[in-house]
């Protein structure tokens, strides 16, 4: 499917449903709004599963990890074999995301949509191959646009089998070197924010270092010239493959009418580019958390998100979207499987009276 169609075929939430979820709320036996913004998720499910009683009881976090050539400019600490090493270390069991995914019991796909460093053959690793790493953004392009394309179907794609898998809620993760950087100056794209407060330190830049970081986000924008009314564009010209590929999962989860639950910061840019392509996705998308990188804060509020997780986190690899799904998951149960007033046999809320008059 092109993706054009992928887009014209995503459809709004279900406002009957919503609706009706809303009702089912008040007869709950619970006060009314006392589970908070637990009720404001379960009615969006409603919406996104089209019954006034969804179901969300399984996950799948989808991870892309990917290199980025600008890390030629040392905008970061690490080494960027460090991106392929942690791939490593995801399929072996031994990252926080894999530890957490194990005690949530929730399904992982790790891909690698281009990392620089050759990765051996693995059953549970996707290979989407867009290269090997994206070029210095602040030399030139990221990548072709045809790379571009390429790397959102593949995400839509893996969105679609996660779903005949039976996910009811997708996460969005990531992996690689030098994204925040990417990210930055896809949210500086995309909202017009000058690169000064998307930017942040990413894995630990001192003030020294963050400036040079940020010179390193606003000369590609001068450079590049990303076209902020194109999301492709953008992801061509400043992003990343990883970061495609999450577009593509944002875009393909909304697509099969599933709740898509971003992660941090260079989830939130995924998400910046798969709603400049198609605004209804928005329907579909979940905060799992606030990362403690700006420009997080930032895209979220383009988007008009608020996150369901505080926790001061910045690791990405989907953590705090992971964290954010059991909170998704009992929001559907509690909506759902809750009895009402009329089942349990519990009185409801006397209607007030009006008051008595004065002597």
């Amino acid at each position: 499917m092109t993706l054009d169609k992928v887009v014209a075929s995503i459809r709004p939430a279900d406002a009957r449903a919503k609706q009706a979820a809303m009702r089912r709320q008040q007869r709950l036996t619970k006060p009314p709004g006392s589970l908070g913004r637990l009720e404001d998720v379960s009615i969006q499910l409603a919406g996104i599963f089209g019954t006034e009683r969804p179901v969300a009881r399984s996950t799948t976090l989808i991870v892309a990890a990917a290199d980025h050539g600008v890390v030629a400019q040392g905008v970061t600490g690490y080494p960027q074999a460090v991106t392929a090493q942690m791939v490593m270390s995801f399929l072996e069991g031994g990252a926080a995301i894999s530890v957490m995914a194990r005690a949530r019991g929730a399904n992982l796909i790790i891909v690698d949509a281009g990392v620089a460093t050759p990765l051996p053959a693995h059953p549970e690793l996707r290979v989407v191959s867009a290269g090997n790493g994206t070029g210095d953004i602040t030399q030139g392009p990221a990548m072709t646009r045809e790379q571009a394309e390429a790397c959102i179907s593949a995400g839509v794609g893996f969105a679609l089998d996660a779903t005949e898998a039976d996910a009811h809620v997708i996460g969005t993760g990531d992996m690689g070197i030098g994204n925040t950087t990417a990210a930055s100056a896809i949210t500086a794209a995309l909202t017009g924010t000058p690169p000064r407060l998307t930017t942040g330190r990413g894995t630990g830049r001192s003030d020294p270092e963050l400036e040079h970081k940020i010179a390193c986000v606003e000369r590609p924008l001068d450079v590049n010239q990303p076209d902020a009314d194109d999301g492709v564009d953008v992801l061509r010209t400043v992003g990343g493959f990883e970061i495609g590929v999450l577009a593509g999962v944002v875009l393909g989860g909304a697509l099969a009418r599933r709740a898509v639950v971003l992660d941090g910061f260079v989830s939130g840019a995924a998400g910046l580019i798969a709603h400049s392509l198609c605004p209804t996705v928005l329907d579909y998308l979940i905060a799992g958390h606030v990362s403690a990188e700006p420009g997080h804060h930032v895209a979220l509020k383009q988007l008009g998100l608020k996150p369901l997780l505080d926790l001061e986190m910045r690791l990405g690899e989907g953590t705090g979207a992971l964290l954010a799904t059991g909170l998704v998951e009992a929001a559907a149960a509690c909506l759902s499987d809750m009895a009402t007033f009329e089942e349990a046999g519990v009185s409801d809320l006397e209607p007030a009276h009006p008051a008595e008059p004065s002597a």
